[in-house]
């Protein structure tokens, strides 16, 4: 979960030339009364753990020279634009070489994706935990931009925050204040690992899929399912009459995934894995108090060969889909995090692996 994850939030001015001259102030505002319940939390050390020294986030004011419109479809932004309204403070490059030590040190305790990064005196990897940016338009409106450690909460816990954000600019008492005990997710003594947990082990590529993302030039494409799309898939996947029920999301990955598989050209027994993550609040047992702030996300994978989920129909990726996530009960979760206890090697490459969240 060492990842920063960044969202945009839009808003326009009603008479399209003022009214929003004040908005950084009062979002700065606001965020320095809400961050007296957020505060960050301490954990052992020799782990990834988060340092509450007081020292605040990062807020950043900037002005556009254009107006909202001009940028077009906010929800389908190319990643240079997504780039200008999203602070992220990334480490000089010249000093990347006396940081690569102490990241090759920390892969085992990092995900993929390391970004925003300092080192202390101490010589410790700090990952800032929060950035925010709020850009006005020449319209008068606004776009918020929010840089996010996964670290500290899942989609959920980050929307609570928006919310109580939101509460207290306007003035109005948390309706949902923080559960801050990450405690009760600890894991058990002496760990018990009772499941496999293939989502976070390597999947050996035999199809050089490095070659095809080094010699092809990769672009970005948004696609939008709306929902007569999403009655179109889910009806193809349960025509056949193997399913008795199909959700959007399984109907959607299973099209997503077969269609990836396919266009990698992959060897038909080339081992191909989606991985995802379930939302675990519920599925606990007891289930997680309201509020929680953490993460209450637990990833799980489908697991089969790439001949298997195109030789066979749309049903079948789907009902792989389907067992992966029966599968995330409390014991599995359980599971998982005891397992992040025991020591393992070097995480794995992900080349064959297909990765959906939403």
């Amino acid at each position: 979960m060492a990842m920063m994850m960044q969202t945009i939030y839009s808003f326009k001015s009603v008479d399209h030339s003022k009214g929003n001259e004040s908005a950084a102030q009062v979002i700065r505002d606001a965020l320095a009364k809400v961050l007296v319940y957020y505060y960050p939390f301490i954990s052992e050390q020799g782990k990834l753990f988060v340092n509450c020294t007081g020292e605040g986030v990062v807020f950043v004011e900037a002005e556009a020279n254009c107006t909202l419109d001009d940028i077009g479809d906010i929800t389908r932004l190319d990643p240079p634009t997504h780039g200008k309204l999203v602070y992220e403070n990334i480490p000089d490059p010249n000093n990347l070489q006396e940081l690569l030590p102490r990241l090759l040190e920390l892969l085992p305790l990092l995900m993929a994706q390391v970004s925003t990064l300092d080192l202390l005196s101490t010589n410790r990897l700090v990952f800032l935990q929060l950035h925010m940016q709020v850009t006005k338009f020449k319209c008068g409106g606004f776009v918020l931009g929010l840089c996010i450690n996964h670290c500290m909460f899942d989609g959920i816990g980050a929307m609570e925050v928006m919310n109580s954000w939101g509460e207290v600019a306007r003035g109005l008492p948390l309706t949902k204040p923080p559960f801050l005990d990450r405690s009760i997710l600890k894991a058990r003594n002496p760990p018990m690992v009772e499941f496999t947990h293939h989502g976070i082990v390597e999947v050996e590529d035999i199809s050089n899929t490095l070659d095809i993302y080094n010699q092809e030039e990769l672009v970005h494409k948004s696609f939008i399912f709306n929902s007569n799309k999403l009655e179109q898939l889910k009806a193809k996947a349960m025509e056949d009459g193997v399913l008795n029920k199909c959700t959007s999301f399984e109907a959607l990955s299973a099209f997503v995934w077969r269609a990836r598989t396919r266009a990698l050209k992959w060897k038909p027994n080339q081992q191909t894995q989606l991985i995802f993550p379930v939302e675990g609040r519920s599925r606990f047992d007891p289930p997680l108090p309201e509020g929680y702030f953490g993460n209450g996300v637990v990833l799980t994978n489908s697991l089969c060969s790439a001949g298997e989920l195109l030789e066979n129909p749309m049903s079948f990726a789907v009902g792989v889909i389907q067992n992966s996530i029966r599968l995330v009960t409390n014991r599995y979760m359980r599971s998982v995090i005891d397992y992040y206890e025991v020591p393992r090697a070097l995480l794995p490459s992900l080349y064959a692996t297909f990765g959906i969240s939403t």
